[in-house]
């Protein structure tokens, strides 16, 4: 059987009322980037809190960070996007509960805290190994200047750690953005869910998908590009 190419499908109505498929898809493209933006600051804020947890003399703190990324990170993404969306709701108090299930857009928040939590386990691995790949002498520094654990972490450790890691923490974002299409197994239309309903009603499969793949490594390279920019802005002169 031969395939019907229809690349102006983009300029045809969609059956959703509202704009062409070229709107679907860019409206899919929004709610992929909101959700990996806001994920993405969970995950960030987290799993720097988490990964000092894990470089920190205190043996607690460094059990409780390891078993948080243990089980964060050992646990698949799309289990965990079911247990949040399907079984968090039925273990909380009924009225609580009943208002996640009924609240406007929740796949959208589902998947935000989801992947937050999920990419945090990622992203602390990523901050403890930063932190450890710093020479012992710029630790000891902080204590001769008198400086507290926390402000040591602030002025001397973490600003060095940050610079070393910014590479494979583009790669974890650029892997986070990715891991939005999960969230259409939810009821979420991001990207991917989009390129899918499109199939779906107009049978052009390979035009959806080539669309969406064009504007994932589009969106992709932005962010590659504007990550290298930061890099070179916040490059110590001499030091790698």
């Amino acid at each position: 059987m031969n395939y019907n190419w229809n690349w102006g499908i983009f300029f045809e109505p969609s059956p959703e009322g509202t704009g062409t498929y070229a709107d679907m898809l860019l409206s899919g493209l929004f709610w992929t980037l909101a959700t990996a933006l806001c994920s993405w600051a969970i995950a960030f804020s987290l799993g720097s809190v988490v990964g000092v947890m894990r470089t920190l003399p205190s043996r607690t703190a460094e059990r409780i960070g390891t078993a948080y990324v243990e089980l964060f990170r050992n646990i698949p993404l799309l289990v965990q996007m079911f247990l949040w969306y399907f079984v968090l709701p039925e273990l909380l108090p009924n009225a609580i509960g009943g208002w996640l299930k009924q609240l406007p857009n929740s796949p959208f928040y589902t998947a935000v805290v989801c992947l937050g939590f999920f990419t945090a386990s990622r992203v602390a691995e990523q901050v403890r190994a930063g932190i450890q790949s710093l020479p012992r002498g710029q630790r000891m520094a902080g204590t001769a200047m008198g400086f507290t654990v926390a402000q040591t972490y602030r002025y001397v450790i973490l600003p060095n750690a940050y610079r070393i890691i910014l590479p494979p923490m583009t790669s974890e974002f650029l892997n986070n953005l990715k891991n939005t299409s999960v969230a259409l197994t939810i009821g979420l239309l991001e990207l991917t869910g989009r390129a899918r309903s499109m199939q779906e009603f107009s049978f052009q499969v390979f035009e959806a998908f080539t669309a969406a793949t064009l504007l994932y490594v589009m969106v992709n390279i932005v962010v590659i590009t504007i990550a290298s920019l930061i890099e070179r802005r916040v490059a110590i002169p001499g030091q790698r």
